[in-house]
């Protein structure tokens, strides 16, 4: 039994179906997908309700072994895979390593060497990143290679590395994927990894939207003989072999029945969750006409300016604070797939849970960032839907405070998530245990792989 018809659900599922168990999935909204959906706006737009670009998507272990191609998921590159423009100009994360880096002029060798050894042996050191901690590393060698330079804040590997503002913003946007200031531990690793995917696997995009994603697991799991339900919320611990929870701690404590060991609990009690985002989905008359038409070409953007300027609002945010020029992912997903239409899909980094002290306020806060880099934006746009930290949670419970990440990604969390086995028959399969957020579907594979196990 499955609990929850997110990515990872789905991929547990998946992976138990096509071993040939007996596999039902039960999800308490009317649609399944989760973080992986897919919502019409009209007849021609489209707008993913949760993740936009897939670099880990595209890299995943888990949906190679599932063969999500064979099952409808078509993987869509934009010109570039990734732009961050700054006052006058901007920096573009480019399909392959050479070209990225002769773009960065006088940081073209320093580009090469910092991510050379990284996108050489990308599948390897992946390989280890995204498996459960602690392990014994099967490429130790270039796992502790990135290692060695990951563990530094990226703000202070970048000083170190490059000469330029563009080559700094370009890797310190990479980092704050973090959802922390690049200035903090271990951020590097999050510049290093989301380089060297965009330079090999690129940051792409589903065709039809994220959803596209969730429904090819879906039919896998049917085709295997497996269910999935909708509309069945889950309180209580159901008759089953093995539950798999697609739930961060605080859902999976009220499940009653779990058993779970005192220990356990406790632990579960004391995770903390991090910042929020708060989404604002732009319906377009044109596209964003940015002052570097480079930026245009770009599926993802990251919105900060500096690197001082990222390291500024993302300690506002650590400490409650709206910034008052927010960091603001954007995805233009129409670059790579305009069958999707003119809709620009965006996020701002904001405190855990934070209320607008006005209507509107953080969508003003995201069109002045925009507004900034792209004179004219707030002409082209339509419409605007937003959705608070407060109403995304209402949407997936699992999205805490707004925190997309299932649990603060900082300190000892950042390395030690929750463990995929809480006792032999009840395993946990969402971002809060490891390698943590994103739609790659490893959390949900490593929680099967734990049931397989215990039923060998």
């Amino acid at each position: 039994m499955i609990v929850g018809a997110g990515p990872n659900g789905l991929t547990a599922a998946a992976r138990l179906a096509t071993s040939r168990w007996r596999v039902e999935v039960r999800e308490r909204a009317s649609e399944f997908g989760g973080a992986a959906s897919t919502q019409m706006l009209d007849d021609v737009l489209l707008r993913d309700l949760g993740a936009a670009c897939h670099p880990f998507g595209a890299a995943s272990p888990a949906f190679r072994a599932l063969r999500l191609e064979d099952y409808g998921v078509r993987w869509l590159r934009a010109p570039y895979e990734m732009a961050h423009p700054l006052d006058g100009g901007a920096a573009v994360l480019a399909g392959s390593l050479g070209q990225t880096a002769a773009g960065l002029g006088p940081d073209e060798g320093a580009w090469l060497r910092l991510h050379r050894p990284v996108v050489e042996r990308v599948d390897d050191i992946l390989t280890g990143v995204l498996a459960p901690m602690p392990h014994w590393p099967k490429h130790p060698v270039a796992l502790a290679r990135f290692g060695t330079r990951g563990v530094l804040p990226a703000t202070t590997l970048g000083r170190a590395a490059f000469r330029t503002e563009e080559a700094c913003a370009l890797f310190a946007g990479s980092a704050t994927h973090a959802i922390t200031s690049p200035s903090q531990p271990f951020t590097g690793a999050f510049g290093l990894l989301f380089g060297a995917l965009g330079m090999t696997r690129g940051w792409p995009v589903a065709e039809g939207g994220s959803g596209a994603i969730s429904a090819a697991l879906r039919r896998i799991v049917e085709e295997h003989g497996g269910v999935v339900r909708c509309g069945d919320e889950v309180t209580t611990l159901p008759e089953a072999d093995a539950v798999i929870l697609n739930l961060t701690p605080q859902q999976a404590l009220h499940i009653d029945g779990a058993g779970l060991p005192t220990r356990r609990k406790r632990s579960m009690r004391r995770w903390r969750y991090g910042p929020g985002v708060h989404k604002v989905d732009f319906v377009l008359d044109a596209p964003v006409p940015w002052a570097d038409p480079r930026v245009g070409q770009a599926a993802t953007v990251h919105v900060g300016g500096t690197v001082e300027e990222i390291v500024r609002a993302e300690k506002d945010v650590a400490r409650g604070v709206l910034p008052q020029r927010p960091f603001v992912m954007v995805s233009q997903q129409y670059a790579a797939d305009p069958s999707r239409g003119l809709v620009l899909w965006t996020y701002a980094h904001v405190p855990h849970g934070y209320r607008e002290r006005h209507p509107g306020e953080v969508a003003e806060r995201i069109t002045q960032q925009i507004e900034r880099f792209a004179p004219g934006f707030s002409n082209v746009v339509r419409n605007a839907v937003t959705t608070s930290p407060r109403a995304l949670e209402e949407w997936n419970p699992n999205l805490v405070g707004g925190d997309i990440a299932g649990g603060a990604m900082d300190g000892a969390q950042l390395l030690l998530r929750q463990p995929h086995r809480l006792r032999k028959g009840v395993y946990m399969a969402s971002s809060s245990t490891a390698p943590g957020a994103g739609v790659h579907g490893m959390p949900g594979w490593w929680a099967a792989e734990a049931a397989l196990r215990d039923f060998a």
